[in-house]
């Protein structure tokens, strides 16, 4: 039995070791971390800003670095924001739906594994159009509303541990037309790809449980379906519908 409900955010209080432990919990999030920052090109003049909504224990930080962003996360969740500042971010406790930041100050907002925990998605849309600058990159993924991704997430994820028991609510799974439309209404077209982890990469890590030397065991890859993951770029082009 759960004892906290469905999504509740104090479960990754509980699960804050799980950030950086090789093989542990998150090792999925280290893998879309580095797909995620692979579609993030590098920053166009000195000072632009990054900023990592619902950036957790700051898994994208190894990723960016060398790009040349000044880094900025924020999330609810204080123990995260402490490993995240260790990596090197601007670590900023605050809500996806109401940022901390200045309209039109980010260069590129980042919102991974997040639109599937919110209960505002319109806001928080809203949000992280608002903090982006015209002409400004948002980058992202989240898991599809399907029965195909109900059942890979939680009825089977969860009894063989690729998801923490609780972590997601289904009700809150978010497909692609609805997250298109969303980000449409505020000049931001989004690009949509399917993406899975490589499954000789997931049965090693279900396996093994570990990663040696602390390298990750797989990655995350394009496919031709969005029924489970998916990915979106987008440009804000400075307008609203």
């Amino acid at each position: 039995m759960l004892s906290m409900q469905r999504n509740d955010p104090r479960q990754y209080d509980d699960m804050a070791g799980e950030w950086w432990r090789p093989g542990g919990d998150f090792e999925l999030l280290h893998w879309l971390a580095e797909s995620r920052a692979a579609l993030i090109p590098p920053a166009a003049a000195p000072g632009a800003v990054l900023l990592d909504a619902g950036c957790g224990g700051g898994l994208l930080v190894p990723h960016v670095r060398a790009k040349g962003y000044r880094h900025v996360g924020v999330d609810l969740g204080r123990p995260a924001l402490t490993q995240a500042a260790r990596q090197g971010l601007v670590a900023i406790n605050g809500d996806v739906t109401a940022l901390p930041l200045v309209s039109g100050s980010a260069d590129v907002v980042v919102a991974g594994e997040i639109l599937e925990h919110v209960t505002d998605l319109p806001g928080t849309v809203a949000e992280l159009c608002r903090v982006l600058r015209p002409g400004g990159l948002v980058v992202l993924d989240t898991v599809n509303d399907t029965g195909l991704s109900r059942f890979v997430t939680v009825t089977a994820g969860e009894r063989l541990g690729i998801a923490p028991v609780g972590l997601h609510d289904p009700a809150l799974f978010v497909p692609p037309r609805r997250l298109v439309a969303e980000f449409a209404r505020h000049g931001v077209p989004l690009r949509v790809r399917g993406i899975r982890p490589t499954l000789s990469g997931l049965f090693r890590w279900l396996a093994l449980r570990r990663t040696p030397n602390g390298r990750p065991l797989g990655r995350i890859v394009p496919t031709f379906s969005t029924a489970v993951l998916y990915q979106a770029v987008g440009r804000s082009t400075g307008g609203t519908e």
